[in-house]
């Protein structure tokens, strides 16, 4: 069951060199920026080239920009430009390695390559705290990832917030 996004603003990041080029569509982004939409989101989404700068650049502007969702998709498997776990890392406070765990195992249904995601999920520090989760850059793998988070998010926002269980 989805949680309502209504009033959240989000963000989805698809990190690629050969999208940012424009020699390939992006097809993750757009798939995980419509769930978010469907679940009440307002989403901003954007596409930068694979490397640990200009991904954090990415995550850094969209939390500046009021973003509490922080969806990045792609650079999370073993190629030397995937780096988008060592660009999310120093931008975390607290880890949440159940949601990684969980996004691997319902992955796995579909795919053994899930273990290969190095993919990581966590809370920003205050003032300006968002929920961050990396998702591989496939199609498949950004449908059913954002599925298996959608029953989460909207009380992980609240939980930032300092709501009650």
């Amino acid at each position: 069951m989805p949680s309502d996004l209504s009033g959240v603003t989000a963000a989805v990041i698809t990190v690629s060199d050969r999208r940012a080029s424009g020699t390939a569509a992006d097809s993750s982004g757009p798939t995980i920026a419509a769930a978010l939409t469907e679940a009440g989101a307002s989403v901003a989404v954007s596409i930068v080239p694979d490397g640990v700068e200009s991904v954090r650049d990415a995550i850094v502007a969209a939390r500046a920009s009021g973003a509490r969702v922080i969806l990045t998709t792609g650079g999370t498997g073993v190629a030397p430009r995937d780096l988008t776990p060592e660009a999310t890392a120093p931008l975390l406070e607290r880890d949440l390695p159940g949601i990684p765990e969980l996004l691997r195992r319902e992955g796995a249904h579909a795919t053994p390559m899930a273990a290969v995601s190095r993919g990581l999920a966590g809370i920003t520090a205050a003032p300006q705290r968002a929920v961050i989760v990396n998702l591989p850059g496939s199609q498949g793998a950004a449908r059913d990832g954002v599925a298996a988070l959608l029953p989460l998010l909207g009380h992980l926002v609240a939980q930032v917030d300092g709501a009650d269980h």
